[in-house]
């Protein structure tokens, strides 16, 4: 059975950082693009950055270029956000998605309708 759990959500002081982390089980990330998406209340679900599996490109939702970063350790399929310099964020749930294909394009790999696989999410939130 694929499984994807994630951990290390908690709450955070602003100006902070986090990692994030997400396990994979029943199958290996090697061929599989994955992503990191957030969703606050009463928001959609948006795509935070990615990871293609086509040459390993990744892509950053605009509000998190330069703070956030994900990573992919296919030998131990885990894969990573780690959050610095968390202050604007809005508390909400950090979701790991992975999907079996190579997009070629942000647009798509940030985008939520591209991912069957869903975590079933971890909290973050910012605040002193």
């Amino acid at each position: 059975q694929l499984q994807l759990v994630e951990s290390g959500g908690g709450l955070v002081q602003p100006g902070g950082s986090l990692r994030l982390s997400c396990e994979a089980s029943g199958f290996t990330l090697n061929y599989y693009t994955v992503g990191w998406f957030r969703q606050a209340p009463g928001k959609e679900r948006e795509g935070v950055a990615c990871r293609d599996n086509n040459d390993g490109r990744t892509y950053y939702a605009d509000a998190v270029k330069g703070r956030f970063i994900i990573t992919k350790d296919n030998a131990n399929s885990m894969v990573y956000l780690d959050m610095d310099s968390l202050n604007t964020e809005a508390p909400a749930i950090y979701y790991c998605a992975a999907e079996l294909v190579e997009y070629y394009s942000s647009s798509y790999c940030l985008g939520r309708d591209g991912y069957h696989y869903w975590g079933q999410g971890t909290q973050v939130t910012v605040s002193s």
